[in-house]
């Protein structure tokens, strides 16, 4: 019994004690804490690691145009607010970041892996709040109303993009992009953010079911080059272009064709 009491009163007991049910508990949390609870944790976590990878990629690859913290320099805008939708826009399409200053930065190849764009978007989300990435549902052309997107393209986009999406001349050396093969997830992000010389249309002007559709008719007058419903389709370009092509082929044909029924009638009076 002395030796059993001189045991129990050994100065790591009460630290070996601790340590059990410091593992019990945790054990125990472990087993019957809320999934969601749980999950929503894990979330957090990997958010916050995100955020600090997409912190070294923009202090290389972005902030001597945007500064150190995102709040803008004389040779880029600030990035407080512009939202995790604008970032996937701009760095997908490659337009960021830019090669030069210009009226407008064109689209090119992109330099990051969608991973790294998803970290970069992390961060400057992080800096303010702002359109999110949108989920492949929101853009996914399949089963969308392609009329009421072709409806609302003429209505809001024909003016600056023509009537089939092939893009166009602006002021000032700006431009309107060709359409054909941008990613449907990058026109719908271009029309949730507004990128450079185009407006941006919120929800509340035009709400996910008609960016939808609109992403769904562009992808549709883009899909077979070779069938056109109106005939030889003159690049698609409206009716500047077919307006033109009726001026100098249809009514210069028709002066041909007057000048030789002319000359013909006066060859037949003669003789």
């Amino acid at each position: 019994m002395k030796k059993l009491s001189a045991r129990r009163r050994h100065p790591l007991a009460a630290l070996v004690v601790l340590l059990f049910a410091l593992a019990a508990t945790g054990g125990l949390y472990t087993a019957f804490a809320p999934a969601g609870e749980a999950k929503a944790e894990k979330q957090e976590s990997s958010k916050s690691l995100a955020i600090e990878e997409g912190k070294k990629l923009y202090a290389t690859g972005c902030s001597s145009c945007h500064g150190t913290g995102g709040q803008g320099t004389s040779d880029g805008p600030s990035l407080v607010g512009v939202g995790a939708a604008a970032v996937d826009f701009q760095v997908g399409t490659g337009r960021m970041p830019a090669q030069q200053p210009g009226a407008q930065v064109p689209k090119k190849k992109n330099i990051y892996s969608q991973d790294e764009i998803n970290q970069l978007a992390a961060y400057v989300a992080s800096l303010g709040s702002g359109p999110s990435q949108p989920n492949k549902k929101a853009y996914d052309p399949a089963g969308a109303d392609v009329a009421n997107g072709g409806e609302l393209f003429r209505t809001n986009c024909s003016q600056c993009h023509n009537f089939t999406g092939k893009g166009g001349a602006l002021t000032h050396g700006k431009f309107a992009p060709d359409l054909d093969g941008v990613d449907p997830k990058h026109i719908y992000e271009a029309m949730q953010t507004g990128p450079q010389n185009m407006p941006s249309f919120t929800d509340g002007a035009l709400p996910e079911k008609d960016k939808r559709d609109i992403v769904a008719y562009v992808k549709q007058v883009n899909s077979d080059k070779s069938e056109s419903p109106g005939g030889f389709s003159l690049g698609g370009f409206g009716p500047v272009s077919e307006g033109l092509f009726a001026w100098i082929f249809g009514l210069g044909a028709m002066v041909a064709v007057a000048t030789w029924v002319a000359a013909r009638t006066a060859k037949a009076k003669k003789s």
